[in-house]
């Protein structure tokens, strides 16, 4: 990503309303700007209900909490026998060739509780080969981080809701323009999948950072240059849609994510949030179709929902995913920040035909994916 230059933000993300969605009455045009070929493959929704703020500062607060656990309590929630897929997961993940990703950590959950509350991993027991998806839940105990689970379901099940109505704008527009598509086929893969994995994220705060740059420094830098991917490799998701939150910055030496939970207590308490993100260049960037960065903000109050390749199958191309990343920036290492997110990668269950031309189901795409990145 060395010397990729930082094109001035001339396309800019499709914003829509939650109202719009559940009306039917996105045009097509729209849809095409905010997933087609052209596009950034990101489309904002606002107008959220009012929950959705509480429920994302809670549950992005709880990232922080999770993950200044004690080793002991980080290992109980940690399974080998899921990849590293289900749980806490550190220091496992190789998004680049023999190099393994230890400035996040991650908690992965099922949203397969989003069909039956009881579920806590796939229902198709035919391919329990796919650990990542058979293993059951592992959450935190009550009196270790209370209230972490429901907070957590609640959010995925709202992300999860938006997200088919976000398939089901999809679907009018591949039954209009792609010849021989199923009718409300990708409404029916988000709603019915019970594959649809959640990923709490906490991007440590960084050690190596010596330099504090104004902000008139770091924007001219930033307009140079992407010098790095430092807190998350550049990838492509590999699902339909992904659902992300805006990130929570936390200072966590300011605010230490420390609490010993009192009896009774039904939920941790929120961490104080920067009022602004940290560094100007810190954030989601997206690498466009023309190969120009453009960073992308999403709203706090908002939701944004980004394009995967299993979607660039099931529309032969019409929609395409996006390679994105996450940089630091000049934070400096005279403050502890953090930065929280969610996403919910909302899948195919896993025989699904993803790819009608190959035959090719979601859980074959699954493994070429796993192969790919060894």
């Amino acid at each position: 990503m060395e010397g990729i230059p930082i094109e001035p933000a001339l396309q800019q993300p499709v914003t829509v309303s939650l109202d719009d969605l559940k009306s039917d009455t996105i045009p097509f045009g729209l849809l095409e700007a905010a997933f087609g070929p052209s596009s950034l493959g990101i489309l904002i929704v606002k107008n959220l209900p009012s929950r959705f703020s509480d429920l994302r500062h809670k549950l992005l607060s709880y990232a922080s909490y999770l993950a200044n656990l004690p080793e002991d309590k980080l290992g109980s929630l940690t399974l080998p026998a899921s990849n590293y897929l289900t749980g806490w997961s550190h220091g496992k993940e190789a998004l680049k060739p023999g190099v393994y990703d230890t400035l996040k950590g991650s908690f992965y959950v099922n949203c397969a509780f989003y069909q039956d509350s009881t579920l806590q991993s796939t229902s198709d027991r035919r391919h329990e080969n796919f650990s990542e998806y058979a293993e059951p839940n592992v959450w935190p105990a009550e009196d270790v981080l209370p209230g972490f689970r429901r907070i957590f379901e609640e959010l995925c099940t709202l992300v999860v809701d938006i997200s088919v109505l976000v398939a089901r704008a999809c679907d009018r527009y591949a039954l209009a323009n792609i010849e021989g598509y199923e009718k409300g086929y990708l409404e029916r893969v988000v709603k019915t999948s019970t594959t649809t994995k959640a990923r709490l994220l906490h991007y440590f705060p960084s050690e190596t950072s010596s330099l504090v740059l104004s902000d008139e420094q770091e924007h001219m830098r930033s307009k140079e240059r992407v010098e790095d991917d430092d807190w998350c490799a550049t990838h492509i998701d590999h699902g339909c849609l992904t659902g992300l939150t805006s990130a929570l910055y936390i200072d966590e030496s300011a605010h230490p994510p420390f609490l010993i939970p009192s009896p009774g207590m039904s939920s941790l308490p929120p961490l104080p949030a920067l009022p602004s993100v940290p560094s100007p260049s810190a954030g989601l960037y997206i690498k466009s179709r023309s190969s120009a960065i453009t960073k992308v903000n999403i709203p706090a109050s908002c939701l944004g929902f980004q394009t995967g390749e299993a979607l660039e199958l099931i529309t032969g191309g019409k929609f395409r995913a996006v390679p994105h990343f996450v940089r630091a920036g000049g934070i400096g290492h005279t403050s502890r920040i953090a930065r929280n997110t969610l996403a919910v990668f909302t899948q195919p269950n896993l025989g699904e035909v993803v790819d009608k031309k190959r035959g090719l189901t979601f859980a074959d795409f699954s493994k070429e994916v796993n192969e790919r990145f060894g």
